[in-house]
């Protein structure tokens, strides 16, 4: 079995992760262009830990200007076999307040500006994505959230929408009244990359706020959102903490194929593939084509 390495991608408010230890900054460079940020190494309770700021430090970058093929890569690149999603978002049902953490399991994706795959013309594939997370994955962070006293909702669906502007009302009721639990700009294309990549991936969808169909946020400020941002950062930290005291240290095999989605995607003939293309999917991709 292979060691298990944890990768975090820092969201809304999370910029760092405290508790580092051994802590090191590794520019990774990418065919994919430029990650969001050098990645940081370290370890948490001796499991090896791998962080990237999706936004970049001083929340740099919007949602649609990151580069979410060179990230996913160059955390392949660092070994990354298991990958948490630290996601602010907003929420489509009173049972699911501000500073709640929704541990979802599906995703609908409406973004139309981002590069949604590694694959294209020269090296065609398609992945599954019925089940988009990792169960495992997802259970280990039930477990450090409920060990923490974190208040989370296991399952649920995440809308992502383009941004960076806020929806408006006819869209948030939309959403709500398909059943949608949360709302946010950044888990798409990214949680179709990890499959691709075969890294297990799960997401932990922070609430900030009642998105505006709420009579009382229907003019929600960035303001009003940096307040709450504050206390689930700190929340945060403190979950993948737990999570990496806890988490296995050998890689377990995805019950949904999520470290294994390459085995049936690839459909271009091996003579027609690109060379190109093929030198850029070499992290990604490795297992498959090497194979």
């Amino acid at each position: 079995m292979a060691k298990a390495v944890l990768g975090v991608i820092g969201g809304s408010g999370v910029y760092d992760l405290p508790g580092l230890e051994n802590v090191r900054e590794e520019t990774i460079a990418s065919p994919w262009g430029v990650p969001s940020a050098p990645v940081r190494r370290g370890t948490i309770s001796g499991l090896p830990i791998v962080f990237l700021p999706r936004h970049d430090k001083g929340h740099r970058l919007s949602p649609s200007d990151i580069n979410y093929r060179a990230n996913i890569d160059v955390l392949k690149r660092a070994g990354v076999t298991d990958l948490v999603s630290l996601s602010a978002c907003g929420s489509f049902s009173e049972g699911l307040p501000p500073g709640t953490f929704v541990l979802v399991d599906q995703f609908v994706d409406r973004t139309y500006r981002r590069e949604s795959s590694f694959f294209g013309k020269g090296c065609v594939a398609h992945v599954s994505m019925a089940h988009p997370v990792s169960p495992r994955l997802r259970i280990h962070l039930a477990a450090a959230a409920e060990a923490e006293g974190i208040a989370i909702a296991r399952g649920g669906t995440y809308l992502c929408m383009e941004g960076p502007q806020f929806s408006s009302y006819a869209e948030s009721m939309t959403y709500k009244n398909l059943g949608y639990s949360v709302i946010g700009m950044t888990n798409m294309p990214e949680a179709k990359l990890a499959r691709e990549a075969e890294i297990c991936y799960a997401t932990v969808a922070m609430v900030t706020d009642f998105d505006c169909w709420h009579p009382e946020h229907d003019a929600v400020t960035v303001q009003d959102i940096i307040r709450v941002l504050a206390s689930n950062a700190d929340k945060a930290k403190g979950l993948v903490a737990r999570l990496a005291k806890d988490f296995p240290r050998e890689h377990e095999p995805c019950p949904v194929g999520s470290d294994r989605a390459l085995d049936t995607a690839l459909i271009t003939a091996p003579e027609a593939r690109d060379p190109e293309l093929l030198k850029k999917l070499d992290a990604v991709a490795a297992r498959i084509l090497r194979g």
